[in-house]
């Protein structure tokens, strides 16, 4: 077969958001780097391109490849009525992922100052309170579903400190996602679809409400900070423009971090060697992390625009081309980690991974990420002796153009009965 047949077979077999493909996309995206490494997908109406170097290529370029429209498969293929539904509320309008220099440093640096070195120390002791509070809520009973009880609360809340928001409302945060989740990927039945887009105006409002709040009662929180920050602009940010940036903000910073942790369990109990490793060497930690960011790739792919005709991978794309580039491809590419398809945490070249991106768009709360993973599975293995993964469960998958992660999953572990006095 030649390469011409081959992308056109893989472009008409690609479905990331069907299964099998959305519980397992890595030997489908092997194939294709072996066989058509970049090919265009009809049912994204995207070009697919799955190679590390071709992907690092791309979003180093910020002058031939635009990130406008990074997180959504494309403006036509937003049905009217969801369309109709999104206009009771503000504008989606471009903010950090989805922005270009200059406009995208605005966003950046408006938000950045909540991610510091300094910052972060100061909320690590909240942090690992939370990660002891919410093991000892489930630890006498043996079984939990650890993303529900442990994964998504832990990043949720976490995400809700740093912007200034109660933890009481972290149960509607999470619907708001799922929700905006679903207008962003075009997916699913249209009434579904529109329900999910009023879901997304009701977020909007409340951070709306939120950000107005601040202004005449600013408090130590990153919304405060916003809103301060904004004022001193020319010009200032429009309301659309901070609900559109916190939106992303909090989607970010909550479920890419909840899909590592799952992940990385999950990876963990699933090599016992490795688990052993870190078990008798606390200190490969920070490795085991970074080797379930490359594994997990929990930012499984975004997309850019073409700004004029150009070549990847041997292939000619034209001007004004939406690309997919999928992130969760390069970070196993046999070109460039040695046996890729291995949990190696101590792996030398781990640091070759684009699971943060790179360059103008590095994930600004990588760090963040990274410190929530370490102090999780830190207290995990500490605290639940004997955790192993439950038998015979099939965890489902978000369904989302840009981010994967698991939706549930079952670990048991041993109770011991406490010693009579």
């Amino acid at each position: 077969m030649d390469k011409a047949s081959a992308a056109s077979g893989l472009g008409s077999e690609y479905r990331p958001l069907e299964s099998p493909q959305l519980e397992n996309p890595h030997p489908f995206l092997a194939r294709a780097r072996r066989e058509a490494p970049v090919f265009f997908s009809p049912a994204l109406g995207a070009w697919v391109v799955t190679r590390h170097a071709d992907i690092s290529a791309v979003v180093a370029d910020t002058e031939r490849f635009s990130s406008a429209e990074s997180i959504t498969v494309g403006a036509a293929t937003t049905p009217p009525e969801v369309v109709a539904a999104l206009m009771d509320g503000y504008p989606l309008v471009p903010s950090l992922v989805d922005n270009d220099p200059p406009a995208h440093s605005r966003f950046r640096g408006l938000v950045s100052k909540a991610f510091t070195g300094r910052r972060l120390a100061e909320k690590e002791p909240f942090i690992r309170a939370l990660v002891d509070e919410l093991i000892g809520s489930f630890r006498n009973e043996g079984k939990a579903d650890l993303f529900l009880r442990f994964a998504h609360p832990l990043s949720a809340s976490i995400i809700a400190e740093i912007l200034g928001i109660p933890r009481a409302d972290i149960h509607r945060f999470r619907r708001w996602s799922d929700e905006l989740t679903t207008v962003l990927a075009a997916h699913g039945p249209i009434e579904h679809q529109v329900a999910c887009a009023r879901g997304v105006v009701e977020f909007q409002r409340y951070l709306a409400q939120a950000l107005e709040e601040r202004k005449t009662a600013p408090r130590e929180d990153l919304l405060s900070d916003i809103v301060t920050g904004s004022r001193d602009m020319t010009p200032p940010m429009s309301m659309a423009e901070l609900v559109s940036m916190l939106m992303q903000v909090h989607f970010a910073g909550h479920e890419t971090t909840a899909g590592l942790i799952v992940g990385a369990v999950e990876l963990l109990l699933e090599h016992p060697e490795q688990l052993q490793a870190l078990r008798d060497d606390p200190g490969l930690i920070a490795g085991a992390v970074e080797e379930a960011v490359r594994m997990t790739s929990p930012v499984h792919a975004m997309f850019r625009t073409a700004l004029e005709p150009v070549e990847l991978g041997g292939v000619p794309i034209p001007k004004g081309a939406h690309i997919r580039i999928v992130y969760a491809s390069a970070n196993r590419d046999e070109t460039r980690f040695h046996a890729p398809e291995r949990f190696d945490i101590r792996r030398p070249d781990i640091k070759k991974h684009l699971a943060f991106g790179q360059g103008l768009h590095f994930c600004i709360g990588a760090p963040l990420a990274r410190l929530e993973a370490r102090l999780a599975l830190e207290a995990l293995l500490r605290s639940l002796p004997g955790l192993r993964l439950v038998p015979g469960q099939t965890p489902g998958f978000l369904k989302s153009v840009t981010v994967r992660r698991h939706e549930s999953l079952e670990v048991a572990w041993e109770v011991h009965a406490p010693h009579a006095r």
